[in-house]
């Protein structure tokens, strides 16, 4: 085996000959910005640009469309790296600004750098690929080009045909504002509409005749908000009313929709929320004398730290080191962060970290726009579940995981911001993408090379699995859905 500097110089040098083809991908799936389960120009781009590197590329897989997958080689290990490119809805925003400004009001944007995530995977799974091919060394890279992870569970639907299956383990990151190895959980969510169907009349000549779809969901969301009383402090609860039944006050409303995402840490949690939410429409739909359909949209488990990898995973980010910005990237960022609020700005990371030592780091790199530190690892956290949710804890589930942030947008930035937007083309941007594939290519070709990580890795999750078996949260029934 290969020591482990010349494991970094070769990756290094084989992404760095290749990084300007990767960050042209990078842009241009910033300039597609597709949302959940419309990604058709990202997919076929991603593909053409895996078919042109030499891998054999599958469309429409697990039911979703715009799902590409990317395989070479052939037998032992079969490694994973794991790709998103999806936008947000009305997030259109012009690159490289220090103003909200958008390219069209209304149209998507990439505000959580999924076009970066996306690039950088590939970079990556290319990189080792090329190295695998230099040497001689037999195994399976895959490229897992996964859409729809806001608000769809893309991945969660590629599961269920077992798109996964044979994988030995797999890697993936996110954009971020900081550096670190994500150890904690996540929180299990399940999503779903409440269609209510009354009778409408005239609301001032013959209301008695009217059954309001819209009091049903009213009187629903009412008693949800009751119900946050008696559910556990951990669990989260949102919803939207997508059809109020119209704009006319002056008749009864006979149709009205609402949509609801509830999560907790972890599914049987999640699932004990959606079916009291149901009781409650039920109920709500009894006092109104209306009707209700209730139909799933989509769900996605909790996030399973592999420690195995994520010890791995860290040793190489610390020795390869924070992204390196330079003059014109940390006045950009410093331009970026004068936008933001007092309390964005002395906003810290996250509440469970810094009972540890994370608040003290970031204190003494407190005038740095820009994260040039990595945080420190705390694999003891692995059962404590942050707010956020991803599909990538359903792979996690069923494959061994790691993931880790890397720094793309200034610090103190959020997701789903503009300002995130704006940096998604930048040097910023750009020099985050490269270190992340870096890390993850050095990090596989680490485990390649000493079979005992990946033997562990896959003891450490069905060790899991043993007292909690994996169960595919989207019933079979339920397809993709476009909105």
């Amino acid at each position: 085996m290969p020591d482990k500097s010349a494991i970094y110089k070769s990756i290094q040098t084989l992404i760095d000959g290749k990084k300007d083809k990767f960050l042209k991908v990078s842009d241009q799936l910033w300039d597609y910005a597709e949302t959940r389960f419309v990604e058709y120009k990202s997919a076929e781009f991603l593909a053409k640009v895996l078919e042109e590197e030499g891998f054999e590329v599958v469309h429409g897989v697990g039911d979703v469309e715009t799902a590409v997958i990317g395989t070479w080689g052939a037998g032992s290990p079969v490694i994973g790296f794991m790709g998103e490119y999806d936008a947000l809805a009305n997030l259109s925003q012009a690159a490289g600004e220090i103003v909200k400004k958008p390219i069209e009001e209304g149209k998507p944007g990439q505000g959580c750098g999924h076009h970066l995530l996306g690039a950088g995977a590939l970079m990556a799974a290319v990189a080792l690929r090329d190295y695998m091919k230099e040497n001689g060394l037999k195994g399976t890279v895959k490229f897992f080009g996964c859409p729809a992870e806001e608000g769809g569970s893309g991945k969660t639907y590629m599961l269920r045909t077992d798109v996964f299956k044979g994988t030995d383990i797999c890697l993936t990151w996110h954009p971020g504002a900081d550096n670190n190895v994500l150890t904690t959980s996540s929180l299990a969510n399940i999503q779903c509409y409440f269609h209510f169907k009354g009778r409408s009349a005239h609301a001032a000549g013959s209301p008695e005749n009217g059954r309001s779809a819209l009091d049903a969901v009213e009187l629903m969301n009412v008693a949800s908000n009751y119900l946050r009383e008696h559910v556990p402090t951990t669990s989260r609860l949102h919803y939207a009313i997508v059809n109020a039944g119209g704009s006319a006050p002056n008749v009864v409303q006979a149709e009205a929709s609402v949509l609801y995402l509830m999560r907790a840490p972890r599914m049987d949690g999640a699932k004990n929320i959606y079916e009291r939410i149901c009781k409650i429409a039920q109920g709500a739909a009894l006092m109104t004398e209306t009707e209700v359909t209730i139909d799933f949209d989509k769900a996605c488990s909790n996030y399973l730290a592999n420690i195995t990898l994520s010890d791995v995973l860290y040793e190489v980010m610390t020795d390869l080191g924070a992204p390196e910005f330079d003059k014109d990237d940390m006045d950009f960022a410093q331009k970026l962060r004068a936008t933001l609020s007092e309390g964005e700005r002395n906003k810290t990371v996250g509440k469970t970290y810094n009972k540890l030592d994370w608040q003290e780091l970031e204190e003494k790199h407190d005038k740095e726009p820009l994260a040039t530190f990595i945080h420190t690892y705390h694999p003891e956290l692995k059962d404590i579940a942050s707010p956020g949710s991803t599909d990538v804890g359903d792979v996690s589930w069923v494959i061994p995981t790691a993931q880790f942030y890397c720094a793309t947008a200034p610090k103190n930035t959020s997701a789903h911001t503009w300002q995130w937007v704006s940096s998604g083309k930048s040097g910023i941007a750009h020099k985050g993408t490269v270190r992340a594939a870096e890390i993850m290519a050095a990090t596989a070709l680490i485990a390649y090379n000493d079979p005992k990580i990946i033997e562990n890795a896959k003891a450490e999750l069905n060790k899991v699995l043993e007292k909690m078996p994996y169960e595919n949260p989207i019933p079979a029934h339920v397809k993709p859905r476009i909105v």
